[in-house]
C-alpha cells in the first residue's frame, strides 16, 4: 500500500479534471469499449508524466539526484503501461497520434516549469488544463462522434477547469491576496457570459461557480472541504453537459 501511495500522484485536485472531460465525451456520444483503455491509458500517462516532472525538478531545480532517483522507476513502469495500452489504440485509430502530438507542447511547458521548480505557477496550471479538456474531443471521436459536436462541451470544460486554477489559489496558496480574488471573480464573471453564449442552460452551473469564487475565499475553509466542493462542481458540470449535449 505504501508503494502504491508513492506511485499515485498526490495532486488530488487533478483527478476530476482528468476524468470529467473523458466521461463527458463518452456520455455525449456513443459509448464504445475502446474508450475504457483510452481512459486507463490517459490516467496512467498522467501518473508517468507526474513522476517524470518530479525527476526533472529534483535533478535540476533542487539538485537532489538521490531524491530524483525515487521517481525514475515509477516513471518508466507507468510509461511502459501507458504504451502497452496506447499502442493497440493507436493501431485501431491512427489519428490518436495527431491528438498526442497536439498535446505535446503543453506537456513540454509543464516539464519546463518543473525544471524551474515553478510547478505552482498560474501559466503552468492553465497549460495542464488544455490537453485535459481536449480529451473530451478524443473520447467523443473514438466513440464515432463528430469533432465539431464536441467543440462546445469542450469549451465549457475549458472555461470551468481554467477557472479552478486561480480559484483554488485564492483558497490555499494565495488566500491573502486581494488581487487574486479580484482576478478570480472577474474571470468567473466572463466565463458565465461565455458559457451562456454556448448554451443558456450552462448559465446555471457557471452562476454557481461565480458565486463560490466570490463568497468562499477568506472564510478559512479547510483544504479537504475545498476539494470536496470542487468534486461537486465538476459533477455538476458533467451533469449539465450530458443533459445539454447528450
Amino acid at each position: 500500500m505504501s508503494t502504491l501511495r508513492r506511485w499515485i500522484p498526490n495532486q488530488h485536485g487533478a483527478w476530476a479534471m482528468l476524468v470529467v472531460p473523458v466521461l463527458a465525451g463518452v456520455l455525449t456520444g456513443s459509448p464504445t469499449w475502446l474508450q475504457l483503455p483510452l481512459l486507463l491509458a490517459w490516467l496512467l500517462g498522467y501518473c508517468a508524466v507526474f513522476h517524470i516532472e518530479q525527476w526533472v525538478r529534483l535533478r535540476h531545480a533542487s539538485r537532489n539526484p538521490r531524491a530524483a532517483a525515487r521517481h525514475l522507476r515509477p516513471a518508466l513502469v507507468l510509461a511502459g503501461a501507458t504504451a502497452a495500452l496506447g499502442l493497440p489504440l493507436l493501431i485501431a485509430a491512427p489519428w490518436l497520434g495527431v491528438a498526442a502530438a497536439l498535446m505535446a507542447p503543453f506537456l513540454a511547458v509543464n516539464v519546463v516549469f518543473a525544471r524551474r521548480n515553478r510547478e505552482r505557477a498560474l501559466v503552468n496550471g492553465l497549460a495542464a488544463v488544455v490537453p485535459a479538456c481536449g480529451m473530451l474531443l478524443v473520447a467523443l471521436r473514438l466513440g464515432g462522434g463528430a469533432t465539431a459536436d464536441g467543440l462546445a462541451p469542450a469549451a465549457a470544460c475549458l472555461l470551468y477547469f481554467a477557472g479552478t486554477v486561480p480559484y483554488v489559489k485564492t483558497m490555499i496558496r494565495e488566500r491573502n491576496s486581494a488581487a487574486y480574488r479580484r482576478g478570480s471573480v472577474a474571470y468567473h464573471a466572463v466565463a458565465l457570459v461565455a458559457a451562456t453564449l454556448l448554451d443558456p442552460w450552462l448559465a446555471v452551473p457557471f452562476a454557481v461557480y461565480l458565486a463560490r469564487a466570490a463568497v468562499l475565499p477568506g472564510r478559512g475553509i479547510r483544504v479537504p472541504v475545498v476539494g470536496a466542493v470542487e468534486v461537486g462542481c465538476s459533477l455538476l458540470l458533467l451533469g449539465f453537459l450530458v443533459g445539454v449535449y447528450g
